[in-house]
């Protein structure tokens, strides 16, 4: 089968389109043909092997994972001798293993039946971040409906969702992004739209219940004085530093020392995929409420310059890749 394959950290241009044996599947396991994927930070930051901590896990120097991508979407090739929900023939999206490749596996409980109402491309933008906005503003924003939501880096892969997801949840939303982005984000529900390169959050009067930061690069402190007393800052983004040595872990270690700021309530995370989380996303898409944006599709072998286009931060909404 063809897939993206890395033999070495680095860049874009270490990735290589090869012939590779295609994976097997264990009891619990699907073997998904894919039809498309899609680009998350996720997944420039292993292919760099940054930040390096990560490789005590991932591989000291070459990833033990060879084959990029984890979002995807399309049809169950096989199943494993434990897999009760799917057989053959199912469309199917979620995360997986390897997934810029045409055959990737999966765990079932990974993976859910396609909506039908998103083409291929738009369902496998949906699983990494989608679940990343829905944990962080359902679960550690504990949003309830009527409340001020601000989402920072609203116009990017997970903030797109984000907007539309705190509107679904009944927030009133404001969003700050780029020039470029603001007429795209004011259609995905926000109510008020800050422009990143001209207004300025610490002069804006408004406060808010629930402060979700995508980005990563405005200080925690500025981001606790737009809470009204009591409202809560999460941390989704890990700054400007995340590709360094010790990555995201100055984010996540100043919540732990000091889990207020003034008034406000201070919550770094880090998603966990569950299969609850990945049929919500599904609920709130067939209602919907929900419908990933994806800025641009390339093709298996353009893969590098679709992490390339993610990496250099110009992506509006998600990008996908076709298999």
């Amino acid at each position: 089968m063809r897939a993206i394959v890395q033999h070495r950290y680095g860049g874009p241009e270490g990735l290589r389109l090869e012939e590779v044996e295609p994976p097997t599947i264990g009891d619990d396991r699907v073997l998904v043909r894919v039809e498309a994927a899609s680009v998350n930070a996720l997944d420039w930051h292993v292919m760099r092997g940054k930040p390096f901590l990560a490789r005590i896990g991932d591989g000291w120097r070459s990833p033990k994972q060879p084959i990029r991508g984890v979002d995807l979407a399309g049809v169950v090739e096989a199943v494993g001798s434990a897999v009760t929900r799917f057989r053959p023939g199912d469309e199917v999206f979620g995360t997986g293993v390897g997934t810029f490749a045409e055959l990737a596996t999966a765990r079932e409980s990974s993976v859910a039946r396609k909506p039908e109402r998103l083409s291929f491309e738009e369902a496998a933008s949906v699983s990494v971040a989608g679940r990343t906005a829905l944990i962080g503003l359902r679960d550690k924003g504990g949003i309830q409906a009527g409340q001020r939501v601000l989402v920072d880096g609203a116009g990017g892969g997970v903030g797109t969702f984000a907007v539309q997801i705190a509107r679904a949840l009944g927030a009133d939303v404001t969003a700050i992004t780029r020039t470029a982005n603001l007429e795209l984000v004011r259609s995905l529900g926000a109510t008020r739209v800050l422009d990143h390169q001209h207004d300025d959050l610490a002069r804006d009067p408004a406060r808010y219940d629930v402060v979700f930061d995508v980005g990563g690069f405005r200080p925690i402190r500025e981001l606790a004085r737009a809470t009204v007393p009591g409202g809560v800052v999460v941390l989704c983004g890990a700054g400007a530093n995340a590709a360094g040595w010790i990555g995201p872990l100055p984010r996540l270690v100043v919540p732990r020392l000091r889990p207020r700021i003034g008034n406000a309530r201070i919550v770094f995370y880090i998603a966990t995929l569950q299969l609850g989380d990945l049929l919500e996303l599904t609920r709130l898409v067939e209602r919907g409420d929900l419908r990933p944006v994806i800025d641009r599709t390339y093709r298996l072998e353009e893969a590098a310059e679709a992490i390339r286009h993610v990496e250099d931060g110009r992506a509006r909404g998600k990008v996908a890749i076709t298999v």
